[in-house]
């Protein structure tokens, strides 16, 4: 039985692996989509992301493509209630405006409620932060999908250290839900957004923190250690960044904590996430059967405080 962690002040109980569903209907089609959900399950995951605009980057798509093929695969395996359903509104303009218009989170959330087939989402992210609409009236539009049992919990993503603070301290003075979960960009290489004060206060509140971009779009697997490997995917143009910074050092550390525990390095790369302060469980994504069987290896892998400190240093 997977040890499950509370997701920050949420009545949500969580695996330590979260698998990201960016790729249902894009990279992973419905069939291949559906064996990893299931074996997720079978491994002891139990919370699924997405969005309302996964996939719409990719030609020929309008978004809501990711939603639809979990909707299909909760219809066929009858397993709601073993799964909780995260999903985000903010990216995708449709009905109602834009971002996060209050007619726009009313009318995604329903878009969204009725792609998954499910009665409510259990946590539901603002994508991204809106300078346009004031963060009360956000906040009292989620109010409402709470208030009317469409949605649980609320989260944000994208969201900078203060505008969270500001978001939430309006919510405690209108008497209104608060942003309990924060979905940043976080990793081995990229730590930057994330540590300081941003981390700082979802320590001191007990926000939850369920980070994506966990592997660095593929780059703390190890298949990109010089610029002739970046040809292996659509991602590897990404990559000579971390190789101009501290991605070498980075990769050496866990090079040596693999020989260690014999873990692979995505495993590595996302229990070092698990394991840092105010982090619930890090969000991964998969293709296949055997790279989702290897990110949940990741979650019985208790690496010691010494390994800790080391891959901490290397990508410091």
């Amino acid at each position: 039985m997977t040890n499950l962690r509370r997701l920050g002040a949420t009545d949500l109980h969580i695996a330590p692996l979260v698998l990201g569903g960016n790729v249902f209907g894009w990279t992973a089609d419905e069939p291949t989509s559906f064996a990893v959900l299931d074996a997720f399950v079978a491994g002891g995951g139990t919370m699924i992301d997405t969005a309302d605009v996964y996939s719409a980057w990719a030609p020929g798509h309008t978004g809501g493509e990711s939603e639809a093929v979990i909707g299909a695969w909760l219809k066929r395996s009858g397993k709601r209630d073993q799964v909780q359903i995260a999903t985000k509104v903010g990216l995708l303009p449709g009905e109602g405006g834009e971002k996060l218009a209050p007619a726009r989170i009313a009318a995604a959330c329903d878009a969204s409620l009725k792609r998954l087939g499910v009665d409510t989402i259990d946590l539901y992210f603002a994508h991204q932060d809106d300078d346009a609409t004031r963060q009360e009236d956000a906040l009292a539009a989620f109010s409402k999908l709470i208030d009317a049992g469409k949605v649980r919990a609320l989260g944000a993503s994208n969201f900078h250290a203060g505008r969270l603070k500001s978001a939430n301290d309006l919510a405690r003075t209108h008497g209104l839900p608060h942003y309990q979960v924060l979905q940043p960009e976080y990793n081995l290489v990229s730590r930057h957004k994330f540590e300081g004060e941003l981390q700082s206060y979802c320590v001191e509140h007990n926000i939850g923190v369920v980070p994506y971009y966990g592997l660095a779009s593929g780059y703390l697997t190890g298949k990109y250690r010089s610029s002739d490997d970046f040809g292996k995917s659509v991602r590897g143009g990404r990559m000579q960044a971390f190789m101009d910074g501290s991605g070498p050092a980075v990769l050496a550390a866990m090079d040596t904590v693999a020989e260690e525990t014999g873990a692979t390095l995505a495993q590595i790369a996302l229990a070092w996430l698990a394991a840092q302060p105010a982090i619930t469980a890090p969000i991964a994504s998969a293709t296949s059967v055997a790279q989702v069987e290897e990110l949940l290896g990741s979650m019985g892998l208790a690496l010691t405080a010494e390994q800790l400190e080391r891959l901490t240093v290397a990508g410091a």
